[in-house]
Parts: structure tokens; C-alpha cells; sequence
């Protein structure tokens, strides 16, 4: 029977699941950026039963896990975006491979459930809502957060970071429980907030205002690999491979990601 748990360990939700593992299975632990835990909650269990693996996946935001890989912290998968993985391959840190890109991630504005939605349709829309919000979140790019360094830079480009600086309210919690990231907004502190659509959606006491408009958008590309050091490849390979399927499509649909390319 079936049995997942959820443990704290460090600064990482670590979930283990502990059923049906057969003799001789692999055991793998699974680095990965926050906004993919609405997912991968739901594709490892599946991943378990078709294998009989056990995966441990510990949860944080992509800069910091990046850098728990260039300080060799025992894995045998990250996930984290492209051009990070990209550079923990060349610095000999994820095996020199074909890495797999299992979906992108877009960028949204939350708002508490129930409340007014502000216009974000267009970008002169969005400016006129960041002006008249009393408050407005986003990540610390000091978390090594990727939406809040481009949301930091998307307001210098719009020449407002001057003006919004009184009201800004950085989120600063680790980025272990990804849903957490926005309980400030839930709690009507922050009137709007940006952030990844893909921990909007799984957040509770929110709800999506609407996409950023398409000519400041930012869709970061998440992908896979198999680090250096992983005493089990093959089972990390095969655990890539499931998270990349046709099967897996779906989920990752259902839970705010957009398909790209696997290579």
C-alpha cells in the first residue's frame, strides 16, 4: 500500500515515497526548482509503481539548488533551467549527455481569491495596474529566484522601479514550499504579485490575474540531467525519461507548464 510522506530535511521538502519497492530497486534523490512540485507530486508516485524505484525529490528555488549541485551535494537528477544546467554540464558537474527539457515555465501576476482582477493585458494595462497597486510582490533575486531577478529587471525596463520602490514587498522565505512564496497575498498584505504560474496555481488563497503580456513575457525553459556523481544513472536516466513522456505531457498541462522542444 501506498504510502508518501513529507519530511523536512535542511531547507529542502523532501518527499519520499515508500511503498512498493521491490527487491534490488534504485533509490534516487531528485534536486529540483520549486515551480515543479505541483507536477512532479503527482508524476513521481506513477514513477514508482512503473519502475518500483523509490525517488526522493527536495524542493527549493533554481538558483539555489543549481548552486547545491557546484558544491557537490549528494543527487543523482537537478532540474533546473536550461542555461543553469547548461552550465553545471560544462563545469563537469551534470554528465556530459543529451540533457532533456521537460517544459516551460511562464510568468503571471497572483491576486487574492475573490478579489478585483487588475487589467494585465496589455503592457501600458499592466503599468497602469503596478501604479495604482498599494503593494506588490515578487521574489528576492538575492533567493537566487529566476522570476524575481527578471521581475527586479522588468521594472527597470519599464522605468518604474523608482516610483514602485516605496510599495515593493520582497518575498524572502527559501522557496522550499513553493506555495508559501505568495501566502503574503493570500493574507491580503500584497495587493499583486509576480511570480511563476506554475506556484500561483498551487498556492492557497490565490488565484492567476492573468499572464504577463506576450512582449515582456518570460518563459523559462526547465530542464534535466543526470549529475556527476549519481551512484544510480540509470535509474536517473529512466526517472528523466518518465517526467519527459507523452504520459507526463498531460499532467504538466494540467499544472500551468507549456510544452517545448526536448532538445
Amino acid at each position: 500500500m501506498s504510502c508518501p510522506k513529507v519530511a523536512l530535511a535542511g531547507l529542502a521538502v523532501i518527499v519520499v515515497l515508500c511503498s512498493g519497492v521491490t527487491a534490488g530497486a534504485a533509490e534516487i534523490r531528485v534536486l529540483a526548482s520549486g515551480s515543479l512540485k505541483g507536477a512532479l507530486s503527482q508524476l513521481a508516485p506513477d514513477f514508482q509503481k512503473s519502475s518500483g524505484n523509490m525517488a526522493t525529490i527536495e524542493y527549493g528555488p533554481a538558483g539555489a539548488t543549481t548552486g547545491r549541485i557546484q558544491k557537490n551535494d549528494a543527487a543523482d537528477v537537478v532540474i533546473v533551467s536550461r542555461s543553469q544546467i547548461e552550465k553545471l554540464q560544462s563545469s563537469g558537474k551534470v554528465l556530459p549527455e543529451n540533457l532533456v527539457n521537460i517544459a516551460g515555465i511562464a510568468l503571471g501576476v497572483a491576486i487574492r481569491k475573490g478579489a478585483p482582477k487588475p487589467d494585465v493585458s496589455s503592457v501600458e494595462a499592466f503599468k497602469r495596474s503596478l501604479l495604482s497597486a498599494r503593494s506588490i510582490g515578487y521574489r528576492d533575486p538575492a533567493t537566487g529566484s529566476t522570476s524575481g531577478t527578471y521581475a527586479a529587471n522588468l521594472l527597470e525596463r519599464l522605468g518604474l522601479a523608482e516610483d514602485l520602490k516605496p510599495k515593493l514587498r520582497l518575498d524572502r522565505t527559501e522557496g522550499d514550499v513553493p506555495e508559501n512564496v505568495f501566502l503574503a497575498v493570500a493574507r491580503g498584505e500584497i495587493e499583486m504579485q509576480i511570480g511563476q504560474i506554475t506556484e500561483i496555481v498551487i498556492a492557497p488563497g490565490v488565484e492567476l490575474a492573468g499572464p504577463l503580456p506576450g512582449e515582456i513575457q518570460n518563459t523559462t525553459v526547465m530542464a534535466a540531467g543526470v549529475v556527476a556523481t549519481s551512484k544510480e544513472p540509470e535509474a536517473a536516466r529512466a526517472f528523466i525519461r518518465f517526467i519527459s513522456s507523452p504520459a507526463a505531457r498531460s499532467v504538466l498541462k494540467a499544472t500551468g507548464f507549456q510544452m517545448v522542444n526536448e532538445n
